[in-house]
């Protein structure tokens, strides 16, 4: 007898019989499924403001401590190809919207939760993969209707939106800091040109290790977290700076093959220290000729950027120079400058200089930078120095404010506010759980286990505070049946209230990427019914 999963099918006009093996499928699917949905209750208990925090220790030893679900799920070694998946999903919505990277995978967690159990009752992926999809287009359009339109020049409610993603994260206290600030970095780099677009790489973030988080400051100007050149007495401050940025060396030229000249005569490598100086003043002279009295030169890899000797004749000439700029940082200090980075001592002319009122170098913490203000024609761009007493409480402000970041840029493209606190998601579960009653079919089943996996935020929410979370729901959704679409869970107070009024809001964007991008993922989980390893 042919066992259940394996069925003999007689072809027409053939001898043989084909045996279709299904089990092999149901295993795989079931297999990633249960492997993606671990991933998803691993970040959780991390969701919300009362949601734990992950200490990852990396195999180089480093100890990071955050509830930032992109950044957990970034740092674990996930094997399982559908497990993956999960983190490019959190990395998906990072991108897209900055905030909501726990959000993101819980609920992929639950609708994989409710698919295995559609899976169980038979009906088959395709069918539930097509009701998923449609389901997802009418919670996007239940989400817009809930929605309250934003202008930019509402600051208030672009503050409280940025205070919202900040109050899950470590650094909550310090969200009345960091929430206005992150709204004036975005606000400070927005082009009337190109209203609806911002470029994050026009926000530079330098961390500084010494003080407090409250000692976190919004800069307009440039901050370099390095020191000046002291070789030979050089300078530390300049007022009304003329800036050049350059990328070539001040140093001797070198042969293009590596070789050594060994020189044996005195009067030969006499000559030879007297050509070096002679190149390194020309060179200098040709610098001082155009007004400039600041060098930011980029970090050269070939050779010395520059040398002891070039430093000494800099510092005669009255030059401040600040070595080893980062290549990647040229494009940032240039449109700050307002300047032209300068890639041969022949094309060294005035007009590509930058100009600025001062230049210093400043004692912070253990350590020193050096800070541009007064900016002349400043391009749009803003620094943030980000300080904090240790290094983990460092890094995780700087992913907080990240996320801040993101939110108020969500609001500039997409100026549409939602509430927090669950109230969208109970009631997308209230609404799409009556759609699904007038479908016919398989349809309407799947898109109630939908509705019902959306639940999912709320509980885990309540859980998180330590509340009842059957509780808190069902109550929430009574408060919902009655027309209270703005109910939410306040989990300071331990109750529900109306959470707009409790200043708990978030962009549209976060909430509808993080159900598009959900189901897309869960849909290509469902397709897949083999896995081929190929070697």
């Amino acid at each position: 007898m042919a066992s259940p999963a394996a069925v003999a099918l007689p072809r027409s006009g053939s001898k043989t019989e084909s045996y279709v093996d299904n089990k092999r499928k149901e295993d795989v699917r079931q297999s990633n499924i249960l492997s993606a949905r671990t991933v998803a209750d691993t970040v959780r208990t991390s969701l919300g403001p009362r949601g734990m925090d992950k200490m990852i220790s990396t195999s180089s030893g480093d100890v990071i401590i955050t509830n930032d679900g992109a950044t957990i799920l970034n740092k674990m070694e996930v094997l399982q190809p559908a497990a993956k998946m999960l983190v490019e999903l959190s990395k998906s919505q990072d991108s897209a919207a900055g905030d909501g990277t726990t959000t993101v995978v819980v609920i992929a967690g639950a609708l994989l939760r409710q698919c295995l159990s559609l899976l169980s009752h038979g009906i088959h992926p395709t069918v539930i993969s097509d009701s998923l999809h449609k389901a997802a287009l009418k919670a996007v359009d239940v989400l817009t209707a809930m929605a309250v339109p934003v202008e930019l020049s509402d600051r208030e409610s672009l503050v409280k939106s940025a205070s919202t993603s900040l109050n899950s994260k470590v650094v909550s206290q310090y969200s009345s800091l960091l929430a206005p600030l992150a709204v004036d970095s975005v606000l400070s780099v927005v082009d009337p040109a190109k209203p609806d677009i911002v470029d994050l790489r026009d926000i530079k973030i330098v961390k500084k290790l010494g003080g407090t988080v409250d000692d976190t400051e919004l800069i307009k100007g440039l901050v370099f977290d390095k020191k000046v050149s002291h070789a030979s007495g050089g300078l530390t401050r300049m007022e009304n700076a003329k800036i050049a940025v350059i990328q070539f060396q001040i140093s001797p030229p070198k042969t293009d093959i590596e070789q050594s000249i060994v020189v044996s005569d005195y009067a030969q490598m006499d000559r030879i220290l007297k050509e070096e100086r002679q190149y390194i003043l020309g060179m200098i002279k040709k610098i001082k000729a155009t007004g400039c009295n600041v060098l930011l030169i980029q970090k050269s890899i070939l050779r010395d950027a520059v040398t002891d000797l070039s430093l000494h004749y800099l510092a005669k000439a009255k030059i401040l120079v600040v070595k080893d700029v980062e290549r990647d940082e040229i494009e940032f200090i240039t449109k700050t400058l307002n300047c032209l980075p300068i890639a041969n001592i022949e094309h060294f002319r005035a007009e590509k200089l930058g100009y600025a009122d001062l230049v210093e170098e400043l004692p912070v913490g253990d350590g020193k930078i050096v800070k541009i203000t007064g900016i002349k024609d400043m391009g749009r761009t803003t620094t943030v120095l980000v300080r904090g007493s240790n290094q983990l409480v460092l890094d995780e402000a700087e992913r907080s404010l990240h996320d801040a970041l993101c939110v108020v840029r969500c609001l500039v493209s997409k100026r549409f506010l939602i509430a927090g606190g669950g109230a969208p998601e109970i009631e997308l579960s209230r609404q799409l759980g009556a759609w699904a009653k007038v479908l016919h079919g398989m349809e309407g089943y799947c898109v109630k286990s939908f509705a019902e996996a959306l639940e999912v935020i709320p509980y885990t929410l309540a859980e998180n505070a330590g509340l009842n979370p059957i509780a808190i729901v069902t109550e929430l959704r009574n408060r919902h049946a009655q027309g209270e679409i703005n109910a939410g869970i306040n989990v300071r107070k331990g109750q529900i209230t109306n959470i707009l009024e409790e200043n708990v809001v978030q962009p549209l964007l976060v909430s509808t990427s993080a159900i598009t991008l959900a189901t897309e993922c869960v849909r290509m989980i469902l397709k897949i019914d083999d896995i081929v390893t190929v070697r």
